[in-house]
């Protein structure tokens, strides 16, 4: 690196990159819902690597450099660990960096400058990594990466995918042998799924990836049944014999026993064939009939391979040679601001359509106003954009900065409801403040109002809603679910509802007239306050006219009011601003008003009772088989216990079900005594 940086400097920055680079890898991994492209999440990975490489004696615990994948978020598969570890790969941008892994193979293996070293060189695909293990020869079970150590149970899954055999068919066949490779979806059955989508009013996927991930990792493998997923094989894991003494020779075998492997697979004895070998893919890449975004090299002989070993997650006898990203020029004819489900305003470019990589692109994301205003970019700008890893286009460079146009002003207001737009302290997203009477957001908020955590109304699902919200029933928010018995007869004309489903609805809804405060606080979806968090300011406030007032004042610049909230365990600033943000929109105040003219919520008392983890910290991991998370951390309160969600050295107790991956871990580190959930029903049940 060039820059002169110090260690201080250098540790913060270790540290932004570790958040950063989490956060990017459980959305792509754990969610398949990434929010940057593959090149700029490359470029932070790159960094790190700078950083570490010059500040060796920095590299934190947390470093990217040492994760594979992503702990596997909240999930309805089950959770099984990999025999062997099923690593990443490291990544190559540049001839150069070909040729220097090529040095260092040959340096590690101490070979003569004669000695030949052949490497295989293929496609590598944009998809889902899996693993399939056989045993005498039949599929017993297939699982997704996750972290490397712990994926998702998809066999019943990749039962419809044409691709896997459910035998392996010839000779040869090990009693035990793991497959790995990709799980994808084809560039035209991704179009033709998302027309589908599109047309059914569901939510589009970003990119052949995404669709392929969502489609896998389905709990009803009849939803897997019907999306058009395939597979190739690009190498093994665990293995009672592996049937060959190169990488060519197995992957070869593994092909004659019913598995796809990529066409382009092929043997290259130097750097100069390597690299001749993707430039010939990459010429080729916008005819593929599937999305590739780069080629992987691995050393031939498998000797070799065992000798070279393992870094941290990466194989050193492997290398991935990504595709720089497509750009093109085009004319940016205008910005509209898109507002979400959470209220965030999203600014879209419009484009004049222009051809990059073989796709006709129309539309770039802008990101945010930050975004805009490092860009310069107006309306009628000429602007390069760039599909970088094939994910969403965005706009890398204006042209025509310098040009007499009058700048973009970034909205104050919503566009859909016009309540205030804000973006809180420390963040570049701007968002809408008007909650539940915003369009935009009404429908999710609604959602989230009636759901099980918050007033659990029976009757009123995704269906009737969008149902009630389509015929203005539920234009004021959540009071009008209150009024809804006044349209009874409106209701039973309605295809499909019968008396006894209209009575039933009626009568889930009058049963929560008197509704735990707790729960309306968290079910009014105001930003940063969960279902904990509403239930600590409950315990404080016991009234929730108490704490409108309160939130008011600390809004209103009133610092004994603030502390008052931070003093709360659990509460801060962030808690703090968003309380005050939500009541001071006149909006919302409209719509809390109209609510509590419904509906009457006692008085919150939390009733503790005697027990052994009063006054503990409790945290729950790994997947809870009798109750929900939220029921289990009802129970620690109710017993006196802090429901906490991550593990400290404050931890008293860890409740662990099956799954249970860092948190068990970091317990066992810290001495922390653990239990299993039937443990946790002892106590509560000795509570009484």
């Amino acid at each position: 690196m060039s820059e002169t940086i110090s260690e201080a400097e250098a540790a913060n920055e270790l540290m932004r990159l570790a958040r950063q680079i989490a956060h990017h890898n459980r959305l792509y991994h754990a969610e398949d819902d990434p929010e940057i492209s593959d090149a700029e999440y490359d470029a932070l990975v790159r960094r790190n690597a700078e950083l570490e490489e010059q500040f060796p004696h920095l590299v934190r615990e947390d470093s990217p450099s040492k994760a594979v994948g992503h702990e596997i978020a909240a999930s309805p598969l089950s959770k099984v660990s990999h025999e062997v570890r099923m690593m990443s790969l490291d990544n190559a941008f540049s001839d150069e960096e070909v040729e220097d892994f090529v040095a260092r193979v040959r340096r590690f293996l101490s070979l003569g400058e004669d000695e030949p070293v052949a490497f295989t060189a293929e496609d590598k695909i944009d998809g889902l990594s899996c693993s399939l293990r056989y045993e005498s020869g039949k599929l017993v079970l297939a699982a997704t990466r996750g972290d490397g150590q712990v994926g998702e149970n998809v066999t019943p899954n990749v039962a419809h995918i044409a691709d896997i055999p459910q035998q392996l068919v010839g000779d040869k066949v090990p009693d035990v042998f793991e497959v790995r490779g990709e799980v994808y979806m084809a560039k035209q059955d991704f179009a033709a799924l998302n027309a589908a989508q599109e047309e059914a009013g569901e939510k589009l996927f970003a990119n052949p990836r995404n669709a392929a991930a969502g489609s896998l990792r389905q709990k009803d493998a009849s939803v897997t049944a019907r999306r058009p997923l395939r597979f190739w094989a690009h190498g093994w894991g665990a293995a009672s014999h592996v049937p060959g003494d190169t990488q060519l020779e197995v992957m070869r075998q593994i092909e004659r026993w019913g598995l796809p492997i990529s066409p382009d697979l092929k043997l290259c004895s130097d750097v100069k064939a390597m690299l001749h070998h993707y430039r010939s893919i990459s010429e080729g890449r916008v005819g593929l009939p599937y999305e590739i975004d780069g080629v992987v090299y691995k050393v031939d002989r498998l000797d070799w391979q065992k000798r070279l070993g393992f870094v941290a997650k990466a194989p050193r006898w492997a290398l991935a040679h990504k595709f720089p990203a497509e750009q093109a020029e085009t004319t940016l004819e205008s910005i509209d601001i898109q507002v979400g489900r959470t209220g965030k305003l999203t600014p879209v470019g419009r484009l004049a359509p222009v051809l990059v990589g073989g796709v006709t692109v129309t539309n770039v994301t802008l990101h945010n106003r930050d975004e805009i205003e490092r860009l310069g970019v107006r309306p009628g700008d000429r602007v390069v954009i760039q599909r970088a890893g094939d994910v969403i286009p965005q706009v890398v460079e204006n042209l025509t900065r310098d040009a007499e146009r009058p700048a973009f002003h970034f909205p104050a207001e919503c566009p859909v409801c016009g309540s205030e737009a804000v973006s809180e302290e420390g963040e570049v997203d701007v968002r809408c403040t008007g909650g539940l009477i915003c369009k935009a957001q009404q429908y999710e908020r609604l959602k989230h109002f009636v759901s099980r955590a918050a007033l659990d109304i029976e009757g009123m699902g995704e269906k009737t809603i969008a149902e009630f919200m389509e015929r203005g029933w539920l234009d004021n928010g959540p009071a009008d679910i209150f009024r809804l018995h006044r349209k009874r007869d409106e209701i039973l004309a309605l295809e499909g509802w019968k008396e006894k489903s209209v009575d039933n609805l009626i009568a889930s809804i009058e049963a929560k007239r008197e509704p735990d405060a707790a729960r309306l606080l968290f079910g009014l979806g105001i930003r940063h306050v969960g279902a904990v968090t509403a239930r600590d300011l409950m315990k404080n406030f016991h009234e929730l006219p108490a704490l409108r007032e309160t939130a008011q004042h600390a809004r209103a610049g009133d610092e004994e009011a603030a502390a008052s909230l931070t003093s709360i365990d659990g509460i801060g600033g962030a808690v703090v601003e968003a309380l005050g943000d939500f009541f001071h929109e006149e909006h919302n105040r409209t719509v809390w008003d109209d609510l509590l003219s419904e509906v009457s919520p006692p008085r919150y008392e939390v009733e503790t009772l005697d027990s052994p983890v009063a006054g503990k910290t409790v945290v729950f991991t790994g997947k809870l088989e009798t109750m929900s998370r939220d029921e289990a951390k009802a129970q620690a309160e109710r017993l006196g216990a802090k429901a906490s969600g991550s593990v400290s050295a404050k931890t008293d107790l860890l409740v662990a079900g099956p799954g249970a991956g860092s948190k068990l871990k970091k317990a066992a580190e810290l001495g922390i005594e653990v239990i299993d959930e039937a443990g946790w029903a002892e106590i509560v049940a000795a509570a009484g």
